[in-house]
């Protein structure tokens, strides 16, 4: 069998298997949308928010226009008791509440403290958050107001006194992710992750399919397998990278610093390290099933341990250094150093060569693994 008849049957073993078909190409088109669909508002706003006020003053009313004013939160009923407004959360009518405490203008006009107490439904974190902040800076600025009113009782001239309660400016411009939202932040990272599960779950099947029959890859020598299975699949995911850094990023609005020839020169060495890691794990599997249940199940550790949603700090060191073996780990921080962030190329270049070596190191486990695994089938 020649090279380039072992290259057409591969792509025909690839594109006749329905559950790979469905896994890559139907993966990677449904993925690219519902992943990203939960951050397309970007940021949470108007958020319910029910109020308890037992103060019923003027000032407690104008705190209400604050916090009704705020783009983070909207101010949807009053009612009469802490429970009342618990019941309103529990039945998704409002996620947040509001709890002014009696004498709240007394106590500020006499310099006294005033205790706001506000809560939600901590089950859904950036609503919460949202909320929480919609509430602070409604207190805040219903502070400084008084502070102002006080300030004017004594005496104070007003421009001295609106000085002295905005005495630090803060002009806060964004290094990375201009528009401050999630869909910039998130989406890259979790696009090199659908490639690299869809390739790991596309080759696994392939060869966990073919190991117990008879078929061309008995007929041709490992390394030769080996090597056709990687141009083919390479060749495919190419075009999936392409069609995530290229049209997806430009539909979801992911700001791209770094140039088209740095990105190509990172994914390079991804898609070939993936593919081989891929080519490796197959050896281990006898069942077509399996790759997708087990790939499937550590998606998220992945996702985690990749340190761009959650913080590396926080996560054990022995997992974190586990985690060097799996080709989107360093893929991951390289590409949002490289494209998102704007570094140089060589800050990445460790990254680059951790992933050349993961290639290295796969394609000889690789070449064990399928020389094993066809040596015990033919014998």
């Amino acid at each position: 069998m020649s090279w380039l008849q072992l290259l057409f049957v591969e792509l025909k073993a690839i594109l006749a298997d329905k559950a790979i078909v469905v896994t890559m190409f139907g993966g990677v088109l449904f993925y690219s949308v519902l992943y990203p669909l939960p951050y397309l508002n970007q940021v949470p706003t108007q958020q319910q928010v029910v109020v308890v006020d037992h103060d019923n003053s003027s000032l407690s009313r104008q705190l209400l226009r604050h916090a009704d004013a705020s783009p983070k939160i909207t101010i949807v009923a009053q009612v009469g008791s802490i429970d009342i407004a618990q019941q309103w959360i529990s039945e998704s009518k409002a996620h947040g509440l509001l709890v002014i405490p009696e004498g709240f203008r007394r106590n500020l006009l006499l310099g006294k403290g005033a205790t706001l107490s506000y809560g939600g439904d901590a089950s859904y974190f950036l609503i919460y958050s949202a909320v929480a902040e919609g509430l602070i800076s409604a207190g805040m600025d219903a502070g400084r107001q008084i502070q102002l009113v006080g300030l004017l009782a004594r005496g104070e001239n007003p421009q001295q006194a609106e000085q002295s309660l905005h005495s630090v400016n803060i002009n806060s411009v964004p290094a990375f992710n201009p528009s401050l939202g999630y869909t910039p932040y998130v989406v890259p990272g979790l696009f090199l992750l659908i490639l690299h599960q869809t390739l790991l779950i596309g080759t696994g099947i392939l060869g966990a399919g073919q190991w117990r029959k008879k078929g061309y890859w008995n007929h041709v020598s490992p390394m030769a397998l080996i090597g056709a299975r990687l141009i083919v699949f390479s060749a495919i995911y190419a075009l999936f990278a392409s069609f995530y850094l290229g049209y997806c990023f430009y539909w979801y609005d992911v700001s791209v610093q770094a140039t088209l020839t740095e990105v190509a020169l990172l994914m390079v060495p991804f898609i070939l390290s993936t593919a081989a890691c891929g080519i490796a794990l197959s050896s281990l599997f006898v069942r077509r099933e399996l790759p997708t249940q087990v790939l499937l199940l550590v998606s998220m550790p992945i996702l985690f341990v990749s340190g761009f949603v959650w913080p590396i700090a926080l996560i054990p060191d022995l997992l974190v250094q586990l985690s060097q073996v799996i080709p989107a780990v360093p893929a991951i921080m390289a590409m949002l150093e490289l494209s998102q962030m704007g570094a140089g190329w060589t800050s990445v270049l460790p990254l680059w060569i951790h992933m050349w070596t993961l290639f290295v190191l796969f394609l000889l486990l690789a070449f064990i693994g399928v020389k094993q695994r066809l040596k015990t089938e033919n014998g």
